[in-house]
């Protein structure tokens, strides 16, 4: 019941806070903040609570490699919003994540060889995502956008860690990195504001997903050993240094 109740009670909280905060820096700041693993963290808590330590640490190789699935919906949402409505560039884009997600899950069962997969392929989007022509600001939001993101987010959290035993643990890491956020706040930004606010907040969260990666790089590899009241703390500090060292290269734009 305990854990239930901080999926409950502590994941909408973090979106809450995650959120308020993208609407006060920008479009770029907010979406390295939302690449940020407030979502497949807590996910990844419940998983060794419920599953056990060994459960999570090799979920935590899915989700690296499900960091390369989120930022390629990204690069594709971006490239097509230059030219086609949201839902066709929605379209497109959760295409492409589907298809990356396929060929990703392909790679063999090693945790070093993910890794390497990982950031490869992360450099290779990001490069290809290019740079916006402008930064552009948040435009203001609906009553409703908030407490609809923390109900998404808490169902997410919930629906993946009750089916884990049935997923897997691959799975159940892949799928925790699920690009709900990159669509919500991606077309939201593309039909408020346009394509130029799409592209920076989506760039944000491709760039963020090296913070990610640093996360789980310290849970797959200390969660078994060490525990989890000093891994969870330790990949935080790694994942928030992370953003910090890469929020130049997420919030420089493109002069034009």
């Amino acid at each position: 019941m305990s854990v239930l109740i901080l999926k409950i009670v502590l994941t909408p909280l973090f979106i809450a806070g995650a959120s308020l905060a993208q609407r006060k820096w920008g479009s770029a700041v907010a979406g390295l903040l939302a690449g940020l693993p407030l979502t497949s963290g807590p996910v990844s808590v419940f998983l060794a609570l419920e599953q056990g330590r060994a459960f999570a640490a090799q979920s935590a190789r899915g989700t690296l490699l499900g960091t390369v699935a989120m930022s390629a919906f990204c690069v594709a949402y971006a490239q097509g919003a230059r030219r086609l409505s949201w839902p066709l560039a929605l379209a497109l884009a959760v295409a492409v994540c589907i298809l990356t997600a396929v060929v990703v899950s392909q790679v063999p069962a090693n945790f070093l060889l993910s890794l390497v997969v990982a950031l490869g392929c992360l450099a290779v989007l990001v490069t290809l995502m290019g740079r916006p022509k402008k930064e552009s600001s948040i435009s203001p939001v609906s009553w409703w956008d908030l407490p609809a993101r923390m109900l998404v987010a808490t169902l997410l959290v919930v629906l993946i860690t009750t089916e884990a035993r049935h997923l897997g643990p691959k799975w159940s890491g892949m799928i925790s990195s699920v690009p709900l956020y990159a669509a919500v706040l991606g077309v939201f930004s593309h039909s408020r504001v346009g394509a130029n606010a799409a592209h920076s907040l989506l760039r944000g969260m491709s760039v963020s997903a090296f913070s990610v990666i640093s996360f789980f790089v310290v849970v797959g590899l200390l969660l078994e050993p060490w525990g989890l009241p000093a891994t969870y703390p330790l990949a935080v500090c790694a994942a928030l240094a992370t953003a910090g060292i890469c929020r130049p290269l997420a919030t420089r734009s493109m002069l034009t």
